[in-house]
């Protein structure tokens, strides 16, 4: 599964998963906030490098995660004879939604139906089972409205609208200011814009930095709180195959789910959805992906790539498989224990894959080498006009300083603001109150990014959120985070004395997790109700523990905004604005989990001497699952069994093509030219992963969920009847 982008409160939880599935699952803020939070290629996760930031090399063929105020319309008339209308961009735009805890999905009915993946729906679907019901591993379908199970705490975006706000943004920017203030004012400005923009409209507003600083886009959104689950397969036919199958090609997987919004307790008119379309994708056509991407890393200089080899990457990866082994211990003690895990555990496998690889990339000399040349020739391009080399020239230079200082500290940041040394949502719950109170005492322009006026709905929709919360899985988290942390940075460690205080990780586990009234919802609205003087007098262990490491925290995170952040986001838009004279606006940025377009066709590729064809049918699905004995993680549901013959085996049940895409997108709507829908992204294949760094359609593939393979298994399958009407209903009604 491609890494999916998820934010909010439980920034320990999301380190890892969001770094993966990001999946992660506590979720209210954008992913530049999380960019802002952690040292390592945090959100959402892709690679790429060179073309984007070369005057002189062109895209190469159907790159580009493309913003839909930028379409490169002439290229795609050029290319495949068609150039998107407005209504066109528009209709799709206005179709596709943003899940804020991660993900991408689509309206698919008039009457608030959202499709997305199976894997992207997750969160919601561990949160709703309860009283011995398993619906992620079994299964959940709802064939009547009032059956339909409300998501506790998911929220769901809209892009309504896009205003430039640059001018706006750097206004704020004085001559004298230094990197630090210029970037705490441009902060500043664009939490006065979005509180500003909200006030306005009622929408949910986000200033989003484009070209890591060269351009500010204000982002208007419809915000959907109310989701209900309607239809999931179960865990084995969405991610048939397992982690052995994760990242390849040719894959038989039903990675689908159907959610509804609702508004004033009705499902939601639409007026823009998608109409399925009657045949789906056929090998060799053109196609588009809509969705959210989380980051990428075209943009990145080589000393931050080389950051990311050495110090970054090797970090997260150690962080991954220690979690990776005490998520598999706690899964072993018991079927309800494999139950709550289950999610952490999919999302920390699909990480480890996927960073591994990417590490890998990172660790390719060719492919240094080839970023080292694209990044001289773009300095050379700079140095050859005076006035270019005196604006920009230093830039690099600046970038690598705070790469070297960044090396310095990454550890404690990571660990403490980061919270990799705090893998409890009840902490984060903790932290959330002590700086929620202490951020409200501010200006809004002053206050931290998550804690600005405009982002308080969301985050209080998840801190306050009725989920529920597993005690012994807390506490084996936190016992095994802050075991990790001691083994960082050794016992003699400062902060690591300040947080122990003389205790064992699982002695300070066991006391705060224990003792804590944050499980009640009720008190963590008292809480937070009434401030600064309840939480500093408070008496719990883990308010306690919050207050006890939040100034060294707040220290890290300053250290990290004024000395790394705060220079890339000056210097990196000065090498932004040396590309814009160099050759204009006509590329896209890097992605930032909001929409973007892409697109490719329908294609197969040649691997190892061998030639994969673009598409896999349930024939296909039954041999493999017959090859491994029909047994885990090859293992097929019982009544996928029963109801074989039902099957029509012929129908495409996945698909390939070159489409652009990175975590984030799992979940975006693949569409043809009329704009139908033709399949839903789910991955990418092995070769995929370098996108991140570098886009390449030799081997690398988007892989979707064919939409006729959908319809065949909701009808024979699973004979959700209901629901298929609906998919089917081109009337609106």
């Amino acid at each position: 599964m491609p890494i999916e982008f998820h934010a909010g409160t439980n920034y320990a939880s999301d380190l890892i998963l969001a770094l993966a599935h990001g999946a992660v699952n506590q979720k209210s803020l954008c992913g530049e906030i999380l960019m802002e939070r952690y040292s390592l290629p945090y959100c959402w996760l892709r690679w790429s490098v060179l073309s984007c930031i070369l005057a002189a090399n062109p895209l190469v063929a159907d790159e580009g995660l493309w913003l839909f105020n930028n379409v490169p319309k002439a290229q795609l008339k050029q290319r495949y004879g068609f150039e998107p209308g407005d209504e066109w961009l528009e209709h799709l735009r206005m179709s596709s939604v943003r899940f804020n805890n991660g993900g991408s999905g689509s309206f698919v009915s008039a009457n608030g139906l959202v499709m997305t993946n199976h894997h992207v729906a997750a969160d919601c679907l561990q949160k709703v089972s309860s009283g011995g019901k398993d619906y992620m591993q079994d299964g959940f379908y709802a064939p009547t409205r009032p059956t339909e199970a409300k998501c506790p705490d998911l929220e769901l975006n809209v892009l309504t609208g896009i205003e430039d706000v640059t001018a706006q943004v750097n206004k704020a920017v004085r001559p004298e200011m230094d990197s630090a203030q210029t970037f705490a004012a441009q902060r500043g400005a664009m939490s006065t814009l979005e509180k500003d923009c909200a006030n306005q409209t009622g929408l949910r507003c986000d200033v989003v930095t484009l070209y890591q600083g060269g351009v500010y886009n204000l982002y208007q959104y419809k915000k959907y709180t109310d989701v209900r689950l309607v239809f999931a397969p179960e865990y084995d036919t969405s991610f048939f195959g397992g982690d052995p199958d994760n990242f390849t090609y040719p894959r038989y997987n039903l990675d689908v789910a159907f959610l509804r919004v609702y508004e004033s307790d009705k499902p939601a008119s639409i007026r823009h959805y998608l109409s399925w379309s009657d045949g789906g994708a056929r090998d060799g056509e053109l196609v588009f992906v809509s969705g959210h991407p989380g980051s990428t890393n075209r943009m990145n200089t080589l000393a931050r790539l080389e950051y990311l080899r050495d110090k970054g990457y090797p970090f997260l990866l150690s962080l991954l498989s220690r979690r990776h082994d005490a998520l598999r211990q706690f899964s072993e003690e018991s079927n309800e224990n494999a139950r709550i895990a289950k999610e952490d555990l999919f999302s920390i496998e699909n990480s480890l894959k996927a960073f591994t690889g990417e590490l890998a990339g990172l660790r390719d000399p060719a492919l240094m080498r080839k970023k080292a040349a694209a990044e001289k020739d773009l300095q050379t391009a700079v140095a050859a006009n005076s006035k270019m080399q005196a604006a920009y020239g230093g830039a690099w230079e600046a970038i690598a300083k705070a790469q070297t200082e960044l090396a310095q500290f990454y550890r404690e940041r990571s660990l403490f603001e980061g919270g990799a040394a705090f893998d409890a949502q009840l902490f984060e719950m903790a932290r959330t109150l002590v700086r929620l109170a202490a951020e409200k005492q501010k200006p809004n322009p002053e206050r931290l990014r998550e804690y600005r006026e405009s982002n308080l709905p969301s985050l209080e929709l998840e801190l306050f959120s009725p989920a529920p919360i597993y005690d012994s899985f807390e506490k084996s988290k936190l016992t095994d985070s802050l075991t990790f942390m001691q083994e960082q940075l050794g016992s003699d460690h400062p902060l690591v004395k300040k947080v122990l205080d003389g205790r064992t990780p699982r002695q300070l586990a066991e006391e705060a997790i224990s003792k804590t009234v944050l499980k009640d919802v009720n008190q963590r609205r008292k809480l937070a109700e009434e401030g600064v003087k309840a939480l500093d007098t408070s008496t719990d262990p883990m308010i306690r523990l919050a207050l006890k490491i939040d100034e060294d925290s707040r220290a890290l995170r300053k250290r990290y905004e004024d000395r790394v952040q705060g220079v890339e986001r000056a210097n990196y838009a000065l090498i932004a604005k040396a590309i814009f004279e160099l050759r204009g606006k006509s590329n896209y940025p890097d992605a930032t989990f909001t929409l973007r377009l892409s697109y490719g066709t329908v294609k197969g590729y040649a691997d190892h001497g061998r030639n994969i064809a673009p598409l896999t049918n349930f024939s296909g699905l039954y041999e493999r699952a017959s090859l491994h004995g029909n047994k885990v993680p090859y293992q097929l549901p019982k009544r996928w069994m029963e109801r074989k013959p039902k099957l029509d085996l012929a129908v495409p049940l996945n698909f390939v093509s070159t489409a652009d895409i990175i975590g984030g997108n799992s979940g975006s709507p693949v569409v043809n030219r009329q704009g139908e829908l033709v399949g839903l992204i789910f991955d990418g294949n092995i070769h995929s992963l370098v996108w991140n760094f570098l886009y390449d359609d030799e081997k690398g593939r988007a892989i979707a969920v064919h939409s006729q393979g959908i319809l065949e298994a909701l009808t024979q399958i699973y004979q959700a009847d209901t629901l298929v009407k609906e998919l089917r209903d081109k009337s609106g009604n």
